[in-house]
């Protein structure tokens, strides 16, 4: 068990010296990793800041020179990043954990973010009770607040540290067993409340044919997480029938996945079934959260953290253009599957989002660029288990299909 300890040795020496000691005494091997610039380091590193520097294509004594303290914590992003790669590569990394104020925590969890779900990563960070979606991102990062500064061993510093500690101990003595032959194939698929019926029919079908199914909840880093599986070439296939993060990035919502969205399985050709479910909104917090530009839209207090705009006929109609090409780039691995009668459990007769124009201007923007992929409408609402099923059934096709050309072994039919 080797854990690699991230810390800015100019300030944190003391701390990262306990926390080495504490790590030693459970048992675990501790490579400390200088990720200082400015001042002399207080204490001695396995990984200097000068290779930490080199590891990042530039020298010490040039960021020095240069005296530009946002290059210098980037420049350490980069070479931690390269530093911990390098070590899970060769297998020598169990775990990795990172002490700091706002430069330290955005260098670890910069290489944190680099490594593979399941790899043991925690933070120890005066910001970790904030916002930290943009320290965490799409990976299995445990941020601790520090509670007091990281600065010297006090009666509340030794109690958190010591507790970060033992939680990596912990992680990286009883990490999950490495996934094994057994394991069923791994499809993806994309949820919100207003398309769970659909989403757990599909599932269910699914699993039934062999396949485990992991659902993403399309609330930004839900979406983003999918995109990273795929790109890691965890998942067989991919069942994204809530595509809603894309109009939080179109009109300024608060659940964007960002611009990548949608692209992972097309570029790698994975299977997938593509539709278009809670594409009717965007998300906004409190009504307050509102821009002030959108106050005359058609808005919907979902609950009272959650105030729903309707997207209109234009949004509809970019939102449809940018699906279609995105997709387009692998026409033999997608279907898209269009439910005419809505995309929402609130876009249905009678329900407050209902809109056939921009429905329609959807499902026409997608088609006008979407190339060779096929696209089907059915006469359905996207919660009809009718839906849902034609949508399972697309989608194991293609699977097979898939396994046929490459000779993969498909799974076992479970009752």
């Amino acid at each position: 068990m080797r854990v690699y300890l991230l810390a800015t040795l100019d300030t944190k020496g003391i701390e990262a010296a306990f926390v080495r000691d504490r790590l030693v005494e459970l048992g675990v091997e501790v490579v400390l990793v200088d990720t200082g610039c400015l001042g002399e380091p207080q204490g001695k590193a396995e990984v200097t800041r000068e290779q930490v520097f080199a590891a990042a294509g530039t020298a010490l004594e040039v960021v020095r020179q240069r005296g530009d303290r946002g290059a210098a914590v980037q420049s350490a992003a980069d070479g931690a990043r390269a530093v911990v790669l390098k070590a899970h590569g060769r297998g020598e990394l169990s775990g990795v954990l990172g002490l700091g104020g706002s430069a330290g925590t955005t260098i670890a969890t910069a290489a944190m973010r680099a490594l593979p779900l399941g790899v043991p990563k925690l933070m120890v960070s005066t910001l970790a009770s904030g916002q930290v979606r943009h320290f965490v991102g799409d990976k299995d990062i445990l941020m601790l607040p520090s509670i007091v500064d990281i600065l010297g061993i006090n009666r509340i510093s030794r109690a958190v540290l010591g507790e970060a500690a033992a939680a990596m101990a912990g992680m990286v003595r009883f990490s999950a067993a490495q996934s094994g032959a057994r394991d069923r194939p791994l499809i993806g698929a994309t949820m919100f409340g207003v398309t769970t019926p659909c989403v757990e029919r599909a599932k269910v079908l699914l699993e039934q044919r062999g396949y485990e199914v992991l659902v993403f909840h399309a609330t930004g880093n839900g979406g983003q997480a999918l995109e990273s599986l795929v790109r890691e070439g965890l998942l067989a296939g991919v069942l994204d029938l809530t595509t809603t993060e894309l109009a939080d990035e179109l009109a300024g919502g608060f659940l964007s996945a960002g611009p990548a969205r949608l692209t992972a399985a097309a570029e790698r050709g994975v299977p997938q079934v593509v539709s278009v479910g809670a594409l009717d909104m965007v998300n906004f917090f409190g009504m307050e959260t509102v821009p002030e530009r959108y106050r005359g839209r058609k808005l919907h207090r979902h609950n009272a953290n959650v105030t729903l705009m309707r997207t209109n006929a234009d949004e509809c109609r970019a939102l449809g253009e940018e699906i279609g090409r995105k997709l387009s780039v692998a026409p033999s691995s997608t279907t898209v599957l269009l439910p005419s009668r809505g995309i929402s459990a609130i876009d249905a007769a009678g329900q407050p989002f209902e809109d056939v124009a921009a429905r329609r201007a959807l499902f026409d923007g997608l088609r006008a660029t979407a190339g060779a992929v096929p696209v089907r409408e059915l006469d359905l609402h996207i919660n009809d288990p009718a839906f849902a099923e034609e949508c399972a059934n697309t989608l194991l096709a293609a699977l097979a299909s898939s396994s046929a050309r490459t000779g993969a072994t498909r799974p076992e039919v479970r009752s």
